[in-house]
């Protein structure tokens, strides 16, 4: 069991953040976060620890709540920065939610490839595996998303 300690804790960072950009939510991304890790337990125990496979169950989790909702969810603010300069910290948390907001506003498709890309440290490969396309499908998608994230934050 000491084995997927250690793979919950190098991993569950990346994960998170996965989620959160995923679902613009801090408390849904906490949720799934915690099903996946325990989906992969149970379903694959200690003997197989393989961090594009638990992306997939992340994902498909993910999925699998969008779908309950009809639609995908409204971005909220994560937890509050905790730092000793108030103005500083309300030009934190306006500056992250800011791109939340901006990243809500890609379509899904480039939303997750590029979650994945920033948050998982999984290679382009992996991702290609993860999501189901190919692998120079992914860079497209990924250098498609960052213009256009780019583009959504120069105009907000």
């Amino acid at each position: 069991m000491n084995s997927f300690a250690e793979f919950y804790s190098e991993n569950r960072k990346r994960l998170f953040a996965y989620l959160v950009r995923m679902s613009g939510e801090g408390e849904l991304a906490r949720d799934l976060l915690q099903e996946s890790f325990a989906k992969y337990l149970e379903r694959y125990g200690c003997d197989r620890l393989s961090v594009p496979l638990l992306f997939t169950i992340a994902r498909n989790a993910f999925f699998d709540v969008a779908r309950k909702r009809k639609k995908y969810p409204e971005a909220a603010p994560e937890t509050d920065p905790a730092g000793p300069d108030p103005e500083a910290e309300v030009l934190i948390r306006e500056e992250y939610r800011r791109v939340v907001d901006a990243f809500q506003r890609l379509d899904l498709a480039e939303r997750e490839v590029l979650s994945l890309v920033v948050s998982s440290g999984l290679s382009y490969r992996a991702i290609a595996e993860t999501v189901g396309i190919s692998e120079a499908n992914v860079k497209v998608k990924v250098h498609r998303a960052r213009l256009r994230l780019r583009d959504i934050l120069k105009a907000g």
